[in-house]
């Protein structure tokens, strides 16, 4: 994990400051995964480890290796991960995307009834994202079987309905702006993301 995260140091991706997630919430610490993922043979190389994590069931709640259909990623920040580990579980790679304010399958994609998916996302905090992608799929007649990413900023404690793993797994505290620590000290909090969802 440590190598993991020392590559999120390197690229300039793990920053400190008083941020707003995308949740909503503030933190003292931002990844921003896409400079991460700038590199094809760093995106390749986190899609090489979720994909032998789900392989091996190593890192997670599960004991078996699972079977895998399809894998899936909510827009924007799952496709690059999501496409690295479908390349390396030779597998179709889908994505979700909003739509007037809902998550929804577009695109041409369809989803044949009982089909075994894996939701693949950049970074969970909340599980927010994640969710929203495995109740579309769901409702398309999709099993979702487990739910990966690179990171996993709640430590393990974010919700999302199935068994999930992470490459990195972080205890990041997130805040409510009327309780935030940062805001109370009076520093201006910015947003180096690119939604304003929940995630």
């Amino acid at each position: 994990m440590i190598e993991f995260l020392d590559k999120f140091r390197d690229t300039g991706a793990l920053l400190d400051g008083h941020f707003i997630l995308s949740s909503g919430l503030h933190s003292s610490r931002y990844l921003q995964c896409a400079l991460v993922l700038q590199n094809p043979d760093d995106a390749a190389r986190f899609g090489r480890e979720i994909a032998d994590r789900v392989r091996t069931g190593s890192g997670s709640d599960w004991v078996q290796p699972m079977d895998i259909d399809t894998v899936a990623s909510p827009a924007i920040g799952g496709l690059v991960i999501g496409f690295a580990t479908a390349q390396s579980l030779n597998k179709r790679f889908i994505w979700t995307e909003r739509e007037n304010g809902r998550m929804t399958l577009r695109r041409g994609f369809s989803i044949q009834p009982g089909e075994q998916v894996l939701v693949v996302e950049d970074v969970i905090t909340t599980g927010g994202s994640t969710r929203e992608c495995i109740a579309e799929l769901e409702s398309r007649g999709a099993k979702v079987v487990a739910a990966a990413s690179i990171v996993d900023r709640s430590n393990g404690s974010a919700e999302v309905g199935v068994s999930r793993i992470s490459v990195v797994s972080l205890d990041v505290p997130s805040y409510a702006p009327d309780v935030c620590p940062m805001c109370a000290l009076g520093t201006e909090a910015i947003k180096p993301g690119s939604r304003t969802t929940a995630k």
